[in-house]
């Protein structure tokens, strides 16, 4: 059993097709999806998901393309909803200096007041880093999670993810892994303690081999976890068990 641990399955590209998504999701053996939260519509609809379907979990935040909406009254209702049952994480959060959606100090401050607030409630934080490297490092030295967190889809370098690791983050994989021109992931998953991966798709997007250019979806975590056990001489049953054991102790949930 797999968890999926970064999906969007709010998005349009799922409307009228997501009880399929979920079969399949099933039959392939993927356990647990985390259905994340950009902004207080979407970490709204991650929480009715949850509590519709038993394989989903909420995670509720302010992405940082969407860090100039996120007032404190916004921030304040946001709180509230991390109380509601099946909300494991607080995210997606950080920084994104590739598209520059929110001014970049807004992003900054945004990013560490939504640590805070984590910390508060005593969630982990799920952290979006996009040619943001130097700031972002910066923030989590100073301001490192209490409950620790994630680096989703991580793209940095290894001698950056030593110093996340350090911290007390795990950091997650998905489909670029599995691209031909990946290289900076596969370093680090050869290197990483096997204790501190977890798996995703970030569905829709980032689909991976060999449906790159279609839209993704939970199922496909098993093309992720695969190249993870080829690149480190394991078998896909030995990467589900260590992921779905990383993914339980890292959101806090029971083993079964």
């Amino acid at each position: 059993m797999i968890w999926d641990t970064h999906a969007h399955l709010d998005d349009h590209r799922f409307k009228g097709d997501l009880e399929e998504i979920l079969k399949n999701m099933k039959e392939a053996q993927i356990s647990r999806v985390i259905n994340i939260g950009y902004d207080l519509p979407s970490s709204r609809r991650s929480v009715d998901l949850a509590h519709k379907y038993e394989e989903i979990y909420a995670a509720i935040g302010f992405h940082p393309h969407n860090a100039k909406d996120a007032t404190e009254e916004a921030l304040k209702k946001l709180k509230n909803l991390a109380k509601e049952d099946k909300v494991i994480a607080w995210g997606e959060i950080g920084l994104d200096y590739y598209r520059d959606l929110s001014p970049r100090k807004v992003q900054r401050e945004v990013f560490i007041r939504q640590i805070e607030l984590a910390d508060e409630v005593g969630l982990p934080v799920v952290v979006h880093d996009r040619d943001a490297h130097g700031d972002l490092l910066d923030i989590v030295k100073t301001h490192t999670p209490k409950n620790g967190g994630v680096f989703h889809c991580y793209s940095g370098s290894w001698e950056m993810a030593k110093e996340l690791l350090n911290l007390g983050f795990y950091l997650s994989f998905a489909g670029p892994l599995t691209f031909k021109n990946a290289r900076h992931s596969v370093e680090v998953a050869r290197n990483i303690p096997l204790d501190r991966f977890v798996l995703e798709t970030d569905s829709p997007y980032l689909t991976p081999e060999p449906y790159r250019g279609k839209r993704n979806e939970p199922a496909y975590v098993r093309y992720i976890a695969q190249k993870f056990a080829d690149i480190r001489g394991m078998s896909l049953e030995e990467v589900a068990e260590q992921s779905f054991a990383n993914g339980n102790k890292l959101f806090r949930l029971s083993i079964n």
